[in-house]
């Protein structure tokens, strides 16, 4: 038993920067309540659990942390894989892998504070209900926030539709208009072959007032088919992007939609970049080589 715990302790570990992280947890949230329940002492308590999955179960490569200065931003990325382990690891990489650290408010949608018990965790992590009054409040605390402008459309795909960027919404680039907030366009690959195979049956998940239906042989394992692979993560950060001055959070779709649609090809582009050199793990199970998508 003693070599399975020093095992055990050997992976529970923190990151080298835990202090550095620690310290910003405190000297940020400890005296002020966070209007959406954020807790600094739950993040810390969790980070060994996330820092596992980060570090030696998804082995996630973080590109481009040196384009992150001491500012508030919006990171937008595409929205990856079937359950949003993609957030939570960008959500690490961002705490413990830029400096200083930032914790990345997560703009989730309604029905998400509703889930039992992750409703709960995603509020004591920083997640909040993604309208323009929060995220204004937010802004002007000097926050920084995370978005998947394709929904719940991104995690929703099948198989044969994997990293195809799907269309963006335009009120998230609202938000950053509110103070010219710059963004961070990002791109996550490995999330997708979590589940490598996967069919959504949209016409019944309507039926049943379900965001998504994914459906995948792996299911019929029981729990055990639940379970995410170990799939390798890449996160590739591109230049921050400042939105133009000409543009006020009451200008009109038509004048808002060129720059939304450059974002997601931006990020389209970062994509096919960090498919090229993604660490092979589909091509081991059949899967076919999306690297020229």
């Amino acid at each position: 038993m003693g070599i399975f715990n020093q095992t055990i302790d050997s992976l529970l570990d923190l990151p080298d920067n835990y202090e550095e992280v620690f310290e910003f947890l405190d000297a940020h949230y400890a005296k002020n309540k966070d209007p959406w329940g954020l807790d600094h002492q739950v993040i810390k308590s969790s980070l060994k659990v996330v820092w596992l999955l980060y570090k030696h179960y998804f082995r996630v490569r973080l590109f481009g942390a040196e384009k992150v200065q001491d500012r508030p931003y919006m990171v937008v990325g595409n929205h990856t894989g079937q359950v949003a382990l993609d957030g939570m690891l960008l959500y690490c990489a961002f705490l413990t892998q830029v400096h200083p650290p930032k914790v990345l408010r997560a703009m989730v949608e309604r029905f998400v504070p509703t889930l039992p018990f992750l409703g709960d965790f995603f509020a004591e992590g920083g997640a909040i209900l993604g309208d323009r009054q929060n995220c204004e409040y937010l802004m002007q605390k000097g926050e920084s926030l995370m978005v998947f402008p394709e929904g719940v459309r991104g995690v929703a795909k099948s198989t044969p539709d994997y990293y195809q960027v799907q269309t963006f919404t335009k009120g998230f680039y609202r938000m950053a208009l509110i103070n010219h907030t710059p963004i961070i366009p990002c791109a996550i690959i490995g999330c997708e072959e979590m589940y490598p195979y996967v069919y959504h049956p949209k016409g019944i998940a309507e039926k049943f007032g379900l965001p998504a239906l994914p459906l995948s042989p792996s299911l019929l394992l029981g729990p055990l088919g639940a379970l995410p692979l170990p799939s390798p993560v890449d996160i590739i950060l591109g230049d921050p992007i400042e939105p133009p001055e000409t543009l006020t959070v009451d200008s009109p779709d038509k004048e808002i939609e060129p720059y939304v649609t450059q974002l997601q090809e931006t990020i389209q582009d970062l994509v096919r970049t960090g498919l090229k050199h993604r660490r092979p793990f589909k091509e081991l199970m059949g899967l076919p080589d999306q690297r020229n998508v």
